[in-house]
């Protein structure tokens, strides 16, 4: 049946569709008004394309600092997938709207007019494309070039707490604001002769609409140039960052505008309606938000390789450490993020070492020590953690000395409770607090053990759920596509999408145990950082 989930009458239902134009891969699903995938597709950067010749998306340069990825790869990805989708008798005409996702933070950069003249219907995009843009290798998030502009666009806003305040976040390499000035500085000529600079979300959007899509609120806010409270641009980080900035950048708008109707290049090539909508892209992220409907209060907790927490906030205290965005299916409202790197790797670590490289008898050690772990509290990373920023493994006992081991079962538990204490301990940090009718809903490897998932439970106290979130990002730019443009909550569009399962609520007790614990690993935390602090030079 090839990518069709369903042939038959389906395949010509309405529908709309979500893309995902990410690190490795352009991605695509359709789905249908009963909120059904019934086709995805996609092409693979390194696999797909070796012409451009690609590790993981993108080319590392000798500094180790620099990544980037080019640019006609992307559009070259997109004409691809077309194809594929035509070949395969896929109805274009019964696409109501459109939306996408793109990789968070990096700039690309354009500077002809191109995208507003009249395509060829009998030429792939990438061939129209050749000679747009002053920049044909943009960075990407993994660029980490640009310490020195982070440093200066701190000093120009009165400092790193200052900056977030306003934008969300501290100056980041990989955030566009830096990126733009390093190009200003490193290449103002080619600054000079960019017509426009679009985050890779809305470039994607160009190519639909076939002219200049503007910038959405919610990917906006990952540049350390958007005010996040008033939703523009702030002029005192533009002017720090490079000469003529807002009209290279173009006026931002709500994550659920419609910013026009596909070009006429995709109705003579691939049959679309005249009518298709095209709804603002925004960010993988905030993409990935909708895509697992979070709602008010609401946690979502990926625990892969790094596990990342989503937030969904109504008042927002922006901190030195994770990012406030807008959210991007309220506009009332806000989504934060934070990112912990000792993830999945080291619950591995730590099974390896104390239960036999088992996680059944890992579940064992989770289910014989009791709530609290008798006092008992350790911080494990093996990798320097982002937040905080610490290394090494420490233990402390029930008196707060710190201890050169634990037994295993003792060790498995402190590992769980200390990595979740922590998530909840630096997400109250940002503003976020348990509500009454909170839900977590956890996704990635760890979320198949139970066991980790009660503990989950337990230190929130709020019930978690799991989710399929395969392609959540594609498949919140479809739940967008189909929000776009309506004057309804977005729970409204997506109440026929499939329910998560419950997995665990917390146990009696779980509250009094972890309200007492909490204050006690927050201030052993900020002891362990005052420690192994890294001395100036």
């Amino acid at each position: 049946a090839g990518p069709f989930r369903d042939m038959g009458e389906h395949v010509t239902r309405s529908c709309c569709l979500g893309w995902d134009f990410s690190t490795q891969q352009v991605k695509v699903v359709a789905i249908d008004a009963e909120l059904n995938v019934f086709y995805e597709d996609s092409v693979h950067f390194d696999r797909d394309l070796p012409e451009f010749e690609t590790q993981g998306g993108v080319h590392v340069h000798k500094d180790r600092l620099t990544v980037t990825s080019p640019v006609l790869m992307w559009i070259q990805a997109l004409d691809i997938i077309l194809e594929k989708m035509k070949a395969s008798g896929f109805d274009f005409s019964q696409v109501l709207a459109l939306s996408g996702a793109g990789q968070a933070h990096p700039g690309k950069k354009c500077y002809t007019c191109s995208l507003s003249l009249p395509w060829s219907s009998s030429l792939h995009l990438c061939t129209s494309f050749q000679t747009c843009f002053s920049i044909s290798d943009c960075p990407v998030w993994m660029d980490s070039s640009t310490t020195a502009q982070c440093r200066q666009l701190e000093a120009a806003m009165g400092g790193a707490q200052s900056l977030s305040c306003l934008t969300g976040s501290r100056a980041y390499e990989r955030f566009t604001g830096n990126q733009i000035a390093k190009i200003y500085q490193k290449n103002p000529e080619a600054y000079s002769r960019t017509e426009r600079i679009s985050l890779v979300s809305s470039f994607a959007a160009s190519l639909f609409l076939g002219s200049y899509s503007p910038i959405d609120y919610s990917d906006g806010s990952g540049m350390n140039l958007l005010q996040i409270q008033d939703k523009v641009w702030s002029q005192t980080c533009l002017g720090a960052c490079a000469p003529h900035l807002e009209e290279k950048l173009g006026l931002p708008v709500p994550s659920c505008s419609v910013v026009g109707a596909i070009s006429s290049y995709y109705v003579q090539r691939y049959g679309f309606p005249p009518g298709c909508k095209v709804v603002a892209f925004t960010g993988d992220n905030p993409a990935s938000l909708a895509g697992m409907r979070l709602e008010e209060g609401d946690i979502a907790v990926s625990l892969g390789t790094s596990d990342t927490l989503f937030l969904w906030l109504q008042e927002p205290t922006p901190a030195l450490e994770g990012h406030i965005f807008c959210n991007p299916v309220d506009p009332q409202h806000y989504m934060a993020l934070l990112c912990f790197k000792n993830g999945s790797l080291m619950r591995e670590k730590i099974r390896n070492e104390c239960a036999s490289c088992s996680w059944s008898e890992f579940s064992k050690a989770l289910q014989s020590t009791e709530m609290g772990n008798g006092g008992n509290l350790g911080f494990y990373f093996d990798v320097m953690e982002i937040t905080p920023e610490i290394i090494g493994r420490h233990r402390f006992n029930a008196e707060n000395h710190e201890v050169p081991a634990f037994p295993r079962d003792v060790e498995i538990r402190a590992l769980i409770e200390g990595q979740f204490m922590a998530k909840r301990i630096h997400a109250e940090g940002l503003g976020y607090r348990v509500m009454p009718k909170t839900k977590i809903l956890a996704t990635g490897g760890a979320s198949h053990n139970r066991d980790i998932l009660q503990v989950l439970a337990d230190v929130f106290g709020a019930p978690v759920y799991v989710i399929d979130t395969a392609n959540s990002a594609c498949v919140g730019s479809a739940y967008r596509a189909f929000h776009g443009g309506k004057d309804v909550p977005f729970t409204e569009v997506v109440k026929l999408a499939p329910n998560p399962r419950l997995a665990a609520t917390p146990s009696p007790g779980a509250s009094q145990v972890y309200e007492a614990l909490l204050p006690r690993y927050a201030k052993l935390e900020q002891r362990v950082l005052f420690q192994t602090q890294r001395p100036l030079e």
